[in-house]
Protein backbone atom coordinates (compact mmCIF):
# COMPACT_ATOMS: atom_id res chain seq x y z
CA UNK A 1 0.00 0.00 0.00
CA UNK A 2 3.12 2.48 0.61
CA UNK A 3 4.33 1.71 -2.29
CA UNK A 4 1.65 2.33 -4.39
CA UNK A 5 1.09 5.60 -2.26
CA UNK A 6 4.61 6.74 -3.26
CA UNK A 7 4.12 5.73 -6.51
CA UNK A 8 1.22 8.23 -7.13
CA UNK A 9 2.74 11.14 -5.13
CA UNK A 10 6.07 10.83 -6.90
CA UNK A 11 5.68 9.20 -10.66
CA UNK A 12 8.34 7.16 -12.61
CA UNK A 13 10.64 9.60 -14.89
CA UNK A 14 8.75 9.82 -18.32
CA UNK A 15 9.21 7.50 -20.62
CA UNK A 16 10.10 4.47 -17.70
CA UNK A 17 8.26 0.87 -18.20
CA UNK A 18 5.70 1.77 -15.24
CA UNK A 19 4.69 6.07 -15.99
CA UNK A 20 2.17 4.79 -18.13
CA UNK A 21 0.63 2.41 -15.88
CA UNK A 22 1.03 4.83 -12.89
CA UNK A 23 -0.96 7.58 -15.14
CA UNK A 24 -4.08 4.92 -16.12
CA UNK A 25 -4.58 4.24 -12.45
CA UNK A 26 -4.41 8.42 -11.05
CA UNK A 27 -6.36 9.31 -14.19
CA UNK A 28 -9.05 6.46 -13.18
CA UNK A 29 -8.68 8.02 -9.11
CA UNK A 30 -9.27 11.69 -10.09
CA UNK A 31 -12.25 10.65 -12.56
CA UNK A 32 -13.61 8.56 -9.96
CA UNK A 33 -12.60 11.44 -7.08
CA UNK A 34 -14.28 13.76 -9.12
CA UNK A 35 -17.55 11.81 -9.24
CA UNK A 36 -17.78 10.69 -6.02
CA UNK A 37 -17.12 14.18 -4.50
CA UNK A 38 -19.90 15.91 -7.44
CA UNK A 39 -22.52 12.88 -6.50
CA UNK A 40 -22.04 13.68 -2.54
CA UNK A 41 -22.76 17.31 -2.80
CA UNK A 42 -25.63 16.33 -5.37
CA UNK A 43 -27.08 14.52 -2.23
CA UNK A 44 -26.34 16.78 0.62
CA UNK A 45 -26.47 20.26 -1.24
CA UNK A 46 -29.41 22.27 -2.86
CA UNK A 47 -28.81 20.76 -6.74
CA UNK A 48 -32.47 19.40 -5.90
CA UNK A 49 -34.38 22.04 -4.77
CA UNK A 50 -37.35 23.44 -6.74
CA UNK A 51 -35.49 26.98 -7.34
CA UNK A 52 -31.84 25.51 -8.50
CA UNK A 53 -29.92 27.17 -11.25
CA UNK A 54 -30.42 23.60 -13.49
CA UNK A 55 -32.27 20.87 -13.25
CA UNK A 56 -30.35 18.21 -11.18
CA UNK A 57 -30.49 16.03 -14.36
CA UNK A 58 -28.19 18.22 -16.31
CA UNK A 59 -26.07 19.07 -13.15
CA UNK A 60 -25.28 15.86 -13.09
CA UNK A 61 -24.66 15.71 -16.63
CA UNK A 62 -22.45 18.68 -16.46
CA UNK A 63 -20.55 17.35 -13.80
CA UNK A 64 -19.84 14.09 -15.34
CA UNK A 65 -18.41 15.15 -18.41
CA UNK A 66 -16.61 17.95 -16.84
CA UNK A 67 -15.22 14.79 -14.16
CA UNK A 68 -14.04 12.94 -18.19
CA UNK A 69 -12.14 16.24 -19.03
CA UNK A 70 -9.38 15.37 -16.47
CA UNK A 71 -7.96 12.82 -18.35
CA UNK A 72 -6.02 15.73 -20.09
CA UNK A 73 -5.19 17.60 -16.54
CA UNK A 74 -1.71 15.97 -16.66
CA UNK A 75 -0.80 18.15 -20.31
CA UNK A 76 -2.85 21.03 -19.60
CA UNK A 77 -3.27 21.51 -15.75
CA UNK A 78 -3.75 25.22 -15.59
CA UNK A 79 -5.98 25.58 -19.24
CA UNK A 80 -8.19 22.87 -17.65
CA UNK A 81 -8.62 24.60 -14.49
CA UNK A 82 -9.74 27.92 -16.09
CA UNK A 83 -12.13 26.15 -18.68
CA UNK A 84 -14.00 24.36 -15.49
CA UNK A 85 -13.82 26.75 -13.31
CA UNK A 86 -17.25 28.75 -14.91
CA UNK A 87 -19.03 25.36 -14.53
CA UNK A 88 -18.92 25.37 -10.92
CA UNK A 89 -20.96 28.33 -10.73
CA UNK A 90 -23.72 26.46 -12.18
CA UNK A 91 -23.26 22.72 -11.22
CA UNK A 92 -22.59 21.23 -8.07
CA UNK A 93 -21.69 17.78 -9.54
CA UNK A 94 -19.10 19.99 -11.29
CA UNK A 95 -17.16 21.08 -8.32
CA UNK A 96 -15.61 17.96 -7.67
CA UNK A 97 -13.93 17.87 -10.89
CA UNK A 98 -13.13 21.41 -10.24
CA UNK A 99 -11.60 20.37 -7.07
CA UNK A 100 -9.44 17.64 -8.59
CA UNK A 101 -8.49 20.90 -11.41
CA UNK A 102 -7.42 22.99 -8.74
CA UNK A 103 -5.03 20.06 -7.17
CA UNK A 104 -3.21 19.26 -10.47
CA UNK A 105 -2.45 22.93 -11.01
CA UNK A 106 -1.14 23.23 -7.04
CA UNK A 107 1.57 20.39 -7.86
CA UNK A 108 2.30 21.70 -11.10
CA UNK A 109 2.17 25.70 -10.76
CA UNK A 110 3.55 28.75 -8.40
CA UNK A 111 1.28 29.33 -5.06
CA UNK A 112 0.42 32.73 -6.47
CA UNK A 113 -1.11 31.02 -8.82
CA UNK A 114 -3.47 28.78 -6.93
CA UNK A 115 -4.28 31.47 -4.76
CA UNK A 116 -5.96 33.25 -7.61
CA UNK A 117 -7.57 30.14 -8.63
CA UNK A 118 -9.01 29.01 -5.22
CA UNK A 119 -9.67 32.18 -4.44
CA UNK A 120 -12.07 32.35 -7.55
CA UNK A 121 -13.50 29.14 -7.17
CA UNK A 122 -14.79 30.47 -3.56
CA UNK A 123 -16.38 33.68 -5.04
CA UNK A 124 -18.14 32.16 -7.96
CA UNK A 125 -19.91 29.90 -5.00
CA UNK A 126 -22.02 33.44 -4.75
CA UNK A 127 -22.74 33.48 -8.49
CA UNK A 128 -24.09 29.72 -7.88
CA UNK A 129 -26.22 31.50 -4.76
CA UNK A 130 -27.70 34.26 -7.01
CA UNK A 131 -28.60 31.97 -9.69
CA UNK A 132 -30.85 30.26 -7.37
CA UNK A 133 -34.72 31.00 -7.03
CA UNK A 134 -35.21 30.45 -3.36
CA UNK A 135 -31.52 29.04 -1.89
CA UNK A 136 -32.17 26.47 0.89
CA UNK A 137 -29.26 27.39 2.13
CA UNK A 138 -27.74 30.84 3.30
CA UNK A 139 -24.32 32.71 1.42
CA UNK A 140 -21.88 31.57 4.08
CA UNK A 141 -22.30 27.91 3.83
CA UNK A 142 -21.13 27.87 0.23
CA UNK A 143 -18.61 30.01 0.79
CA UNK A 144 -17.48 27.97 4.01
CA UNK A 145 -17.75 24.50 2.18
CA UNK A 146 -15.97 25.39 -1.30
CA UNK A 147 -13.25 27.15 1.25
CA UNK A 148 -12.71 24.17 3.14
CA UNK A 149 -12.65 21.73 0.28
CA UNK A 150 -10.52 24.41 -1.64
CA UNK A 151 -8.14 24.75 1.10
CA UNK A 152 -7.14 21.36 1.58
CA UNK A 153 -6.85 20.29 -2.02
CA UNK A 154 -5.04 23.74 -2.67
CA UNK A 155 -2.81 22.55 0.34
CA UNK A 156 -2.53 18.62 -0.48
CA UNK A 157 -1.69 19.51 -4.13
CA UNK A 158 1.49 22.03 -2.41
CA UNK A 159 2.81 19.47 -0.23
CA UNK A 160 2.81 17.23 -3.00
CA UNK A 161 4.53 19.66 -4.96
CA UNK A 162 7.45 20.03 -2.55
CA UNK A 163 7.41 16.34 -2.10
CA UNK A 164 8.49 16.05 -5.40
CA UNK A 165 11.23 18.34 -5.85
CA UNK A 166 12.59 16.61 -3.06
CA UNK A 167 12.11 13.10 -4.12
CA UNK A 168 13.35 14.01 -7.19
CA UNK A 169 16.81 16.25 -6.16
CA UNK A 170 18.01 13.18 -3.97
CA UNK A 171 16.96 10.65 -6.93
CA UNK A 172 19.74 13.27 -8.87
CA UNK A 173 21.92 13.27 -5.95
CA UNK A 174 22.08 9.54 -5.88
CA UNK A 175 22.39 9.22 -9.48
CA UNK A 176 25.62 11.83 -9.02
CA UNK A 177 26.81 10.16 -5.98
CA UNK A 178 26.74 6.97 -8.24
CA UNK A 179 28.46 8.25 -11.09
CA UNK A 180 31.17 10.22 -9.13
CA UNK A 181 31.95 6.45 -7.67
CA UNK A 182 31.98 5.36 -11.03
CA UNK A 183 34.13 7.67 -12.16
CA UNK A 184 36.56 7.55 -8.82
CA UNK A 185 36.58 3.49 -9.26
CA UNK A 186 37.50 3.83 -13.22
CA UNK A 187 40.37 6.66 -12.12
CA UNK A 188 41.47 4.51 -9.81
CA UNK A 189 42.19 1.56 -12.35
CA UNK A 190 43.81 4.07 -15.13
CA UNK A 191 45.64 4.71 -12.68
CA UNK A 192 46.86 1.55 -11.25
CA UNK A 193 46.93 0.66 -14.72
CA UNK A 194 49.19 3.24 -15.40
CA UNK A 195 51.61 2.32 -12.80
CA UNK A 196 51.96 -1.47 -13.77
CA UNK A 197 52.85 -0.08 -17.31
CA UNK A 198 55.46 2.29 -15.95
CA UNK A 199 56.93 -1.42 -13.81
CA UNK A 200 57.31 -3.06 -17.38
CA UNK A 201 60.56 -1.20 -17.93
CA UNK A 202 61.89 -1.73 -14.80
CA UNK A 203 61.31 -5.36 -14.74
CA UNK A 204 61.87 -6.14 -18.27
CA UNK A 205 65.35 -4.21 -18.38
CA UNK A 206 66.50 -5.87 -15.73
CA UNK A 207 65.51 -9.47 -17.42
CA UNK A 208 66.31 -8.70 -20.97
CA UNK A 209 69.86 -7.08 -20.17
CA UNK A 210 70.66 -10.16 -18.58
CA UNK A 211 69.48 -12.15 -22.17
CA UNK A 212 71.37 -9.05 -23.56
CA UNK A 213 75.11 -10.04 -21.57
CA UNK A 214 75.08 -13.74 -22.05
CA UNK A 215 74.59 -13.30 -25.68
CA UNK A 216 77.05 -10.85 -26.42
CA UNK A 217 79.62 -13.14 -24.33
CA UNK A 218 78.67 -15.96 -26.38
CA UNK A 219 79.04 -13.81 -29.45
CA UNK A 220 82.74 -12.72 -28.64
CA UNK A 221 84.15 -15.99 -27.01
CA UNK A 222 84.13 -18.40 -29.87
CA UNK A 223 86.61 -20.09 -28.06
CA UNK A 224 84.87 -20.78 -24.77
CA UNK A 225 84.51 -24.07 -23.16
CA UNK A 226 80.86 -26.45 -23.36
CA UNK A 227 80.25 -26.06 -19.97
CA UNK A 228 80.71 -21.65 -20.41
CA UNK A 229 78.26 -22.11 -23.36
CA UNK A 230 75.60 -24.77 -21.20
CA UNK A 231 75.66 -22.38 -18.49
CA UNK A 232 75.46 -19.13 -20.61
CA UNK A 233 72.57 -20.27 -22.35
CA UNK A 234 71.19 -21.88 -19.31
CA UNK A 235 71.60 -18.01 -18.12
CA UNK A 236 69.62 -17.11 -21.05
CA UNK A 237 66.97 -19.76 -21.27
CA UNK A 238 66.19 -18.54 -17.49
CA UNK A 239 66.51 -14.83 -18.04
CA UNK A 240 63.97 -15.06 -21.31
CA UNK A 241 61.39 -17.31 -19.24
CA UNK A 242 61.51 -14.95 -16.32
CA UNK A 243 60.64 -11.88 -18.75
CA UNK A 244 57.98 -13.89 -20.25
CA UNK A 245 56.48 -14.39 -16.76
CA UNK A 246 56.51 -11.10 -16.02
CA UNK A 247 55.34 -9.77 -18.95
CA UNK A 248 52.32 -12.25 -19.25
CA UNK A 249 51.92 -11.02 -15.63
CA UNK A 250 52.02 -7.67 -16.23
CA UNK A 251 49.55 -7.87 -20.17
CA UNK A 252 47.30 -9.98 -17.96
CA UNK A 253 46.62 -7.03 -15.22
CA UNK A 254 46.57 -4.57 -18.04
CA UNK A 255 43.76 -5.86 -20.19
CA UNK A 256 42.03 -7.25 -16.85
CA UNK A 257 38.41 -5.86 -17.05
CA UNK A 258 36.87 -5.05 -13.19
CA UNK A 259 35.83 -8.59 -12.65
CA UNK A 260 39.92 -9.12 -13.29
CA UNK A 261 42.01 -11.14 -11.36
CA UNK A 262 44.12 -8.61 -8.27
CA UNK A 263 47.63 -7.69 -9.26
CA UNK A 264 50.15 -9.94 -7.67
CA UNK A 265 52.43 -9.05 -5.12
CA UNK A 266 54.88 -6.65 -5.85
CA UNK A 267 58.61 -6.93 -4.23
CA UNK A 268 59.98 -5.18 -1.47
CA UNK A 269 62.83 -4.60 0.49
CA UNK A 270 62.55 -8.27 1.52
CA UNK A 271 63.27 -9.74 -1.59
CA UNK A 272 66.69 -7.87 -2.11
CA UNK A 273 68.54 -10.52 -0.75
CA UNK A 274 66.65 -12.60 -3.76
CA UNK A 275 67.51 -10.45 -6.38
CA UNK A 276 71.34 -9.82 -5.67
CA UNK A 277 71.18 -14.24 -5.48
CA UNK A 278 69.99 -13.80 -8.90
CA UNK A 279 72.53 -11.02 -10.42
CA UNK A 280 75.41 -13.03 -8.50
CA UNK A 281 74.17 -16.52 -10.93
CA UNK A 282 75.09 -14.45 -13.93
CA UNK A 283 78.35 -14.68 -12.63
CA UNK A 284 78.37 -10.52 -11.76
CA UNK A 285 80.11 -9.23 -8.41
CA UNK A 286 77.80 -7.66 -6.16
CA UNK A 287 78.64 -6.98 -2.47
CA UNK A 288 75.19 -6.40 -0.73
CA UNK A 289 75.10 -4.50 2.74
CA UNK A 290 71.88 -4.42 4.84
CA UNK A 291 71.66 -2.26 7.68
CA UNK A 292 67.96 -2.02 8.11
CA UNK A 293 65.87 -2.84 11.23
CA UNK A 294 64.23 -6.19 11.10
CA UNK A 295 61.16 -4.71 11.03
CA UNK A 296 61.72 -2.82 8.02
CA UNK A 297 59.66 0.31 6.23
CA UNK A 298 56.24 0.18 4.65
CA UNK A 299 55.67 -1.69 1.86
CA UNK A 300 55.69 1.11 -0.32
CA UNK A 301 59.00 2.42 0.48
CA UNK A 302 60.25 -0.93 0.39
CA UNK A 303 59.25 -1.85 -3.06
CA UNK A 304 60.64 1.95 -4.04
CA UNK A 305 63.78 0.71 -2.78
CA UNK A 306 63.63 -2.39 -4.36
CA UNK A 307 63.06 -0.89 -7.85
CA UNK A 308 66.23 1.37 -7.04
CA UNK A 309 68.84 -1.34 -6.49
CA UNK A 310 67.32 -3.45 -9.38
CA UNK A 311 67.56 -0.53 -11.46
CA UNK A 312 70.81 0.28 -10.12
CA UNK A 313 72.13 -3.40 -10.86
CA UNK A 314 70.66 -3.31 -14.38
CA UNK A 315 72.69 -0.11 -15.59
CA UNK A 316 76.35 -1.44 -13.88
CA UNK A 317 75.35 -4.43 -16.16
CA UNK A 318 74.95 -2.55 -18.91
CA UNK A 319 77.15 0.07 -18.85
CA UNK A 320 80.05 -1.90 -16.75
CA UNK A 321 80.10 -5.50 -17.39
CA UNK A 322 82.46 -6.95 -15.06
CA UNK A 323 82.96 -4.19 -12.19
CA UNK A 324 81.80 -5.06 -8.90
CA UNK A 325 79.32 -3.17 -7.68
CA UNK A 326 78.72 -1.65 -4.19
CA UNK A 327 75.42 -2.03 -2.70
CA UNK A 328 74.16 -0.45 0.42
CA UNK A 329 70.92 -0.44 2.70
CA UNK A 330 70.48 1.85 5.13
CA UNK A 331 68.66 4.01 7.54
CA UNK A 332 66.25 3.73 10.22
CA UNK A 333 62.38 4.93 11.09
CA UNK A 334 62.55 8.66 11.90
CA UNK A 335 65.14 8.94 9.78
CA UNK A 336 65.88 8.68 5.86
CA UNK A 337 66.25 5.08 4.08
CA UNK A 338 69.65 5.32 2.30
CA UNK A 339 70.56 3.64 -0.88
CA UNK A 340 74.10 3.82 -2.28
CA UNK A 341 75.06 2.07 -5.60
CA UNK A 342 78.58 2.42 -6.59
CA UNK A 343 80.62 0.57 -9.26
CA UNK A 344 83.61 1.56 -11.63
CA UNK A 345 82.78 3.58 -14.41
CA UNK A 346 84.28 2.71 -17.87
CA UNK A 347 84.37 5.71 -19.68
CA UNK A 348 83.56 4.90 -23.16
CA UNK A 349 81.37 1.61 -23.46
CA UNK A 350 83.13 -1.23 -24.83
CA UNK A 351 81.59 -3.20 -27.83
CA UNK A 352 79.45 -4.87 -25.73
CA UNK A 353 77.84 -2.64 -23.89
CA UNK A 354 74.19 -2.41 -24.30
CA UNK A 355 72.80 0.87 -25.51
CA UNK A 356 70.54 2.86 -23.19
CA UNK A 357 68.56 6.02 -23.59
CA UNK A 358 68.50 6.99 -19.71
CA UNK A 359 64.95 6.58 -19.29
CA UNK A 360 65.45 3.99 -16.11
CA UNK A 361 67.54 6.96 -13.79
CA UNK A 362 64.14 9.42 -15.28
CA UNK A 363 62.23 6.64 -14.10
CA UNK A 364 63.61 6.55 -10.76
CA UNK A 365 63.88 9.85 -10.03
CA UNK A 366 59.84 10.29 -11.15
CA UNK A 367 59.62 7.20 -8.20
CA UNK A 368 61.53 8.98 -6.10
CA UNK A 369 60.15 12.31 -5.98
CA UNK A 370 57.13 10.83 -5.63
CA UNK A 371 57.58 8.72 -2.91
CA UNK A 372 59.09 12.41 -1.08
CA UNK A 373 62.57 11.71 -1.67
CA UNK A 374 65.77 13.21 -3.67
CA UNK A 375 68.17 11.28 -5.88
CA UNK A 376 71.69 12.30 -6.84
CA UNK A 377 73.81 10.60 -9.65
CA UNK A 378 76.84 10.79 -11.62
CA UNK A 379 80.55 9.74 -11.99
CA UNK A 380 83.22 10.78 -9.57
CA UNK A 381 86.83 10.10 -10.68
CA UNK A 382 86.58 6.57 -12.12
CA UNK A 383 83.49 5.50 -9.99
CA UNK A 384 79.81 6.03 -10.63
CA UNK A 385 77.29 6.52 -7.72
CA UNK A 386 73.95 6.55 -7.01
CA UNK A 387 72.58 7.91 -4.25
CA UNK A 388 69.24 7.91 -3.20
CA UNK A 389 67.47 9.16 0.38
CA UNK A 390 63.55 8.30 1.12
CA UNK A 391 62.03 9.75 3.83
CA UNK A 392 61.15 6.74 6.62
CA UNK A 393 58.24 8.15 8.93
CA UNK A 394 59.10 7.33 12.80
Amino acid sequence: MSALLFALLVPEPAGSGRSAGRNRLADGIAIGSALGYGALMVRLGDATAPGAAVPWPMDVAIGALCALTLVVRRRWPLGLALVLLPFGAVSVMATGAVTVALFTVAIRHRVPVVLLLGTANVLLGAVYFLLQDDPPYPLWVDFVVRGLVTTAAAGWGLFVQAYRRLTSSLRDHAARLEAEQHLRVDQARLTERARIAREMHDVLAHRMSLVSLHAGALEVRTNAQPEEVSLAAAAIRTSAHEALQELRSVIGVLRAGPAGRPEPPQPDLTDLPELVDSVRATGMTVRYTCRVPPAGPSVALGRTAYRLVQEGLTNARKHAPGSPVEVLVDGAAGEDLRITITNRHPGVSGSLAVPGAGMGLIGLGERVTLAGGRIEYGVHHDTFRLHAWLPWPA
